[in-house]
């Protein structure tokens, strides 16, 4: 069993998006997200690295990641060329891991919900009185949740120090999924917490025998908006940003 942050966007829920609860067994088309484009950045203890061999499967470029999980890579809408591995390659590629449910098919993630967090991000107009709102950077929020909601909030805007008009909004949640057959890094950071000894503990000690409320708060302790100066608790460098490498001779 290998843990998984995902994050579910809002709007994809709200569109046609099934809520689900902790405890709840999932499926869902994983994409795998270049986290500098996701609200502005600043992930950090939310990324996700996978390595495996590179294929197209009904068009879609994929990797089958070496433990097992399906994941879509991502593309970057405005780059003037396809920047991801061949089909044929390996690639060993880091980012944020998201449902999508548009567009084309491919091959779903199933396993079971361990953890909510529900995700509220701050939006600043572009310019005084624009009207036209982005998300700030880094300003961003995680509170557990037992259950994903189908509709998200926010605040009335407020004026900053700047002129420009600032709200807060519920942006989506970030969930751990446990997929069987598989293993993260995330599952390593938990068995490491747990002070599970690592030889001869498999993929699935990490959650068993632990209450699933202990589970949930430990598994937030390690999905954390990022701070300056602070190593992620999942192991991740200080350093922000995508990573991705691909080729036919790569190794693991």
């Amino acid at each position: 069993m290998g843990l998984w942050h995902v994050f579910y966007e809002d709007w994809q829920m709200e569109c046609c998006g099934t809520p689900f609860s902790v405890g709840d067994e999932v499926s869902w088309p994983l994409l795998l997200l270049d986290a500098d484009t996701v609200l502005g950045g600043g992930w950090h203890d939310q990324l996700t690295e996978v390595a495996g061999p590179v294929e197209d499967v009904g068009g879609v470029r994929m990797v089958r990641e070496e433990t097992g999980l399906p994941v879509a890579l991502g593309a970057d809408p405005d780059a003037e060329e396809d920047r991801r591995p061949e089909p044929g390659g390996r690639t060993r590629s880091a980012g944020l891991l998201s449902v999508e449910r548009h567009g084309a098919r491919w091959p779903e993630a199933g396993g079971l919900v361990r953890a909510v967090q529900v995700l509220t991000q701050t939006w600043a107009e572009t310019a005084p009185g624009s009207r036209s709102y982005e998300p700030v950077a880094g300003e961003r929020r995680l509170r557990p949740a037992d259950r994903c909601p189908k509709w998200f909030g926010e605040t009335e805007a407020e004026r900053a120090g700047d002129g420009r008009g600032r709200r807060s909004r519920e942006s989506g949640v970030v969930v751990t999924l446990e997929v069987p057959g598989t293993d993260s890094r995330l599952s390593h950071a938990v068995r490491e917490a747990r002070g599970i000894p690592r030889q001869g503990a498999g993929p699935g000690a990490e959650t068993r025998g632990i209450p699933a409320a202990d589970l949930m708060a430990l598994l937030a302790s390690l999905s954390t908006p990022r701070r300056r100066g602070r190593s992620g608790a999942a192991g991740w460098p200080t350093a922000s940003g995508p990573l991705a490498r691909g080729g036919p001779d790569e190794g693991r």
